[in-house]
């Protein structure tokens, strides 16, 4: 996958309408609520985007960490950081080599951050979350659940914006548990194509992989914060260290 390709100013772009600060604001206070944060405790937002979520976390009073690949994703974290008054350490890194061992008192990957990889380093990525935490940390993913996103599967969506269109046409292949998109970018009078691909989920596996991984014991919930059940859109898996 072409990270660059995905990970850019249309995808915030396109997105921004519904990463409302109101959905942040409310992503924010699950995660605090889950991970039973507490202000002073060691954060890592890993594959932290532009800091929607590690800015709030600091704002409340955690010592956060934000990493990233994209530059141009931490230099928005940083702006914001700044405008909100907080301090946070944003990382330029790659989440299958963490430049930390048993830092941080808990991890957040959000907004479906996980997946990107082949299987090996897929797993690679959760040793090494496994590796940053403290003893008795925990790790948050938050993902789609695929149980229940197989009955509502739409194999294409378009979303438009001021006349823009981001178009994908989704396949997902069972034998791999991948899903691969081919995304189709207009906008401003410019057209670009591109795919990529993301590893998706059932609870089961995602437990088995965590516990290989070296975690403990993982508990699931909804995008409410509420036990996972096939109707939740999403998948929210707190893996304890």
């Amino acid at each position: 996958m072409d990270r660059e390709q995905v990970f850019d100013e249309d995808y915030l772009y396109f997105y921004e309408t519904f990463l409302t600060d109101e959905v942040s604001d409310r992503q924010a206070e699950l995660i605090w609520r889950l991970l039973e944060l507490e202000p002073g405790m060691e954060v890592l937002d890993l594959a932290c985007g532009h800091g929607r979520i590690a800015n709030r976390l600091a704002v409340r009073g955690a010592r956060v960490t934000g990493l990233d690949a994209t530059p141009f994703f931490l230099e928005l974290a940083r702006a914001d950081a700044a405008r909100r008054r907080v301090e946070v350490e944003y990382v330029e890194g790659d989440m299958r080599r963490l430049p930390w061992t048993e830092r941080f008192d808990r991890t957040v990957n959000w907004f479906t951050a996980f997946g990107y990889f082949d299987d090996d380093e897929n797993r690679l990525v959760l040793r090494e979350a496994h590796r940053a935490l403290k003893p008795g940390g925990r790790l948050a993913i938050e993902n789609n659940n695929l149980a229940g996103l197989l009955g509502r599967w739409q194999p294409a969506q378009v979303v438009e914006r001021e006349g823009n269109l981001a178009i994908d046409r989704s396949s997902f292949d069972p034998t791999t548990g991948g899903a691969t998109t081919d995304r189709v970018i207009v906008r401003d009078g410019r057209t670009r194509r591109f795919e990529f691909s993301v590893r998706m989920f059932v609870a089961a596996e995602l437990r088995d992989w965590l516990l290989e991984a070296g975690f403990v014991d993982v508990d699931f919930y909804d995008e409410e914060g509420e036990p996972l059940t096939m109707q939740g859109r999403r998948m929210i898996s707190v893996a304890h260290r």
